[in-house]
């Protein structure tokens, strides 16, 4: 049997870090835990980003390597964040060690190894839309009759396969579960996915969740790649473990190894993602899965004043699965007790909240930034956005279309992925529809004959696109564009090598999409600018397919990455609890704590399951507030079709001592 020897840096002589002084007991504890398994238990407010950074850098400042260390979050935006205070705390080239999104080192693993799975080098990443105009393909071409039933739309078909790869759960059971309407076409949609599969391989693209598929399949197919990344990443840590899915999980377990150094932060009252696919079992089990693992508790909230973390733990400790903590705060000083608000009805809630909110202003100092409204639905905001607009209160909604995920910006993309994949349907067909008179059959026409063209499988470009574009027959109409947009992809590739990402994005723009954008979009200018911030983003990237790596994975997830809008203006905070987990204000108001509406409707229809997430939601809510918290509710709910409806209270507010709140009787005035 070899001898096993490990190599190490020198560990520091003087640590630039005094981990006793700068971390808490319990922090201290989680940081500096010996090598094995380990699940961390990190309170809402607690430090856990703290605690982790400070875990990479023990390791850096005992002798680890920086390659050897694996770090997996589930945003681009907190692995860089960590990464940037590892920076600062360790005199370590950080740049070796991997940290990333689950998908992103994903991608990274397939960016070397795709050839054995069957893909060619420089596949295409395709987001949500490309997927769906894919899918589309895949349907019209299937055979498969679409018109004697009500059949799912492309996007509906991929969340089912989406719901399937993440959960690791056949498609049968997927649409039997969440989707019974789609009963009596469950085999059709089983076809479709392998009709699917094929043609992405075909076309030499994978979708968002491939990225993880693939990457589990590439390491059970490869023991050689498992033992080699086995043996480098001597250390795997994971952030937000309780949001992690049954893929995500696997692909854990496989790269740690059974006896790993693995640590994991996370918290189980936080698990509010399971109609994503995330599994809170993954975390209350975890003995399950590593038996020997050492569990360590954080539970100092350094957020909220203690009346807040009060009724937190009350309502927390409702839930049977869990495992049990008692939030403490740090702030010494006697704070507000969380206000109780029935109003009469949705209107007066809204005019209570608006009137509040401009009083915090005025008399308390809180800026309005420091200022949120959280709701369990999106309508539930209704209401209140018109109170806000004729009071004249400025206000932010963090929903809608992300930066990459708009048309212009993934216009431009679809000209550089077919420069990078010449077999990418998706993005040829996205580019050419744009030209006037191209419509799908004329699209599908022009694909064909290009696949006819040594270039299509060419792996390097070496002639140019317009002599092989511009002989093609196109509508009357479209052969002066046609023609331009050729000259424009032979600027994209100059003797064989694609330029630089700034230089494509500016190409396609002078080239076609200007004129295109300005008879296409009313809001042109706007647009325009858009795709000035895009190409200074693009300017961080030498090479196309790793910008476009990052545009996809920026547009496919969660990211944490918000549009730069309106930076510096004031605004009130309009937002779902789901979209507020990790964030904080100063004052939260709670709207529409009723039954039916918070927890939802469904859920209190469904098992206890259903119900404890639901409460895991209300406690991320509460959690939010650092020193002021209003539970607001109305009496009456009127509805068009059914008149006024008297509402409970949540149950939620109901099971909790009454001394955790101060309730509030508000009347109307003159």
């Amino acid at each position: 049997m070899p001898r096993e020897y490990t190599l190490h840096t020198a560990p520091s002589a003087t640590p630039r870090i005094h981990y006793k002084a700068e971390l808490n007991e319990q922090q201290h504890a989680a940081v500096t835990a010996p090598p094995g398994q380990t699940l961390v238990i990190a309170g809402a407010g607690s430090g856990k980003t703290r605690t982790l950074t400070y875990r990479v850098a023990w390791l850096l400042d005992n002798g680890v390597l920086p390659e050897q260390i694996l770090l997996l979050t589930f945003t681009n935006k907190a692995a860089r964040e960590m990464l940037e205070r590892v920076n600062t705390l360790v005199q370590v080239d950080t740049q070796r060690l991997w940290g990333g999104t689950f998908h992103s080192i994903g991608n990274k693993f397939l960016r070397w190894n795709a050839e054995r799975l069957g893909y060619r080098k420089g596949f295409s990443i395709m987001d949500r839309e490309d997927q769906k105009d894919l899918l589309e393909t895949v349907v019209a071409n299937s055979g498969i009759d679409t018109t004697g039933f009500r059949f799912p739309k492309a996007e509906v078909i991929g969340d089912i396969f989406s719901m399937a790869d993440n959960t690791c759960t056949p498609v049968e059971e997927i649409i039997t579960t969440r989707y019974p309407y789609f009963d009596k076409i469950i085999e059709p949609i089983t076809r479709l996915r392998e009709l699917y599969q094929q043609k992405k391989v075909e076309t030499n693209s994978m979708d968002f969740d491939d990225l993880l598929t693939q990457s589990v399949r590439l390491l059970k197919e490869n023991p050689d790649l498992l033992e080699r990344y086995q043996r480098q990443f001597e250390f795997v840590l994971v952030d937000e473990y309780q949001d992690t899915n049954r893929l995500q999980c696997e692909f854990i377990e496989m790269l740690t190894g059974a006896d790993g150094n693995l640590m994991v932060v996370g918290d189980d009252a936080q698990s509010i993602y399971s109609w994503r696919g995330a599994d809170v079992t993954n975390i209350l089990n975890f003995h399950e899965h590593w038996p020997k693992a050492r569990v360590f508790k954080i539970e100092v909230n350094y957020r909220s004043v203690p009346e807040v973390l009060n009724l937190a733990n009350a309502s927390i400790a409702n839930n049977r699965a869990q495992i049990r903590k008692n939030l403490q705060s740090s702030r010494g000083e006697k704070g507000l007790l969380p206000a109780l608000v029935p109003l009469d009805s949705g209107s007066a809630q809204a005019s209570f909240v608006a009137q509040r909110i401009l009083e915090l202003q005025d008399e308390e100092g809180v800026s309005l930034n420091e200022i949120a409204v959280l709701y369990r639905a999106h309508f539930h905001s209704m209401e209140l956005q018109m109170e806000l607009t004729s009071r004249g209160i400025p206000f932010q909604i963090t929903s809608g279309l992300r930066f990459f995920e708009q048309a212009h910006v993934k216009d431009i993309a679809a000209f550089m992925k077919f420069a990078v994949n010449r077999r990418d349907e998706v993005s040829f067909m996205r580019m050419v529809k744009l030209i006037p008179g191209v419509g799908g059959a004329s699209a599908t026409k022009l694909w064909n004959a290009w696949l006819k063209t040594d270039a299509a499988s060419a792996e390097v470009m070496t002639g140019k696109f317009s002599d092989l574009l511009i002989p093609m027959p196109v509508p009357k109409k479209a052969r002066e564009t046609w023609d331009q947009f050729a000259y424009t992809l032979d600027e994209l590739i100059v003797d064989g090598k694609t330029t630089t990402p700034p230089e494509m994005i500016r190409s396609i723009y002078e080239g076609v999409y200007q004129d295109y954008m300005r008879a296409k979009f009313k809001n042109a200018d706007q647009r325009e600018q858009d795709l000035e911030q895009l190409s200074n983003y693009s300017s961080r990237f030498t090479d196309p397919l790793e910008f476009l790596s990052q545009l996809s994975l920026l547009s496919g997830v969660d990211t944490g990455d918000k549009p730069d809008q309106e930076q510096d203006r004031e605004a009130v905070t309009l937002t779902t609890a789901h979209q507020a987990k990790g964030l904080e204000w100063h004052s939260v108001f709670a709207i529409w704590v009723a039954d039916g509406m918070f927890p939802h409707a469904r859920a209190v229809e469904e098992s206890d399951l259903g119900i404890e997430e639901e409460r895991r939601l209300f406690y991320v809510t509460v959690t939010r507030a650092k020193d002021e918290l209003y539970l607001c509710y109305p009496v009456i709910n009127h509805q068009a079709r059914d008149g006024d409806i008297l509402m409970k209270p949540s149950r939620f507010i109901t099971e909790l001592p009454q001394d955790l709140m101060e309730k509030w009787n508000v009347r109307g005035g003159w």
